[in-house]
């Protein structure tokens, strides 16, 4: 399963760093990610995650569109379209990684 919605109205979700776009590393070199559907690029934004009474934690998100201006470290933002895919792999020290991967169509300021 892939893309699966989820909710996060009950969260306060602070920006923790900039948003960056998305990059990764290949044979050394470092390029630019882009959606293999649309050929937009693509950003990174890192968040905070808060539930009231609870402890939080920091996730990653990746984001379709540009997050622009107002979005920067400290913002209280809500995500746009928020969704989980799962993912498995084994690295190249033959170490099985798994986890969820968030990502979202946009994010926009709160208040």
């Amino acid at each position: 399963m892939r893309n699966i919605p989820v909710n996060l109205g009950g969260y306060k979700l602070m920006v923790t760093e900039d948003p960056t776009q998305k990059t990764r590393e290949r044979d050394g070199v470092t390029e630019i990610v882009t959606d293999p559907k649309t050929d937009a690029v693509l950003y990174t934004v890192s968040l905070f995650a808060k539930a009231k009474g609870q402890k939080g934690e920091e996730i990653k998100v990746t984001l379709e569109t540009d997050p622009g201006e107002a979005v920067e470290e400290g913002s209280l933002v809500e995500l746009v379209e928020a969704r989980v895919s799962p993912y498995e792999f084994v690295n190249a020290q033959g170490e099985k990684i798994s986890g969820i991967a968030f990502r979202a169509t946009g994010v926009k300021p709160v208040g």
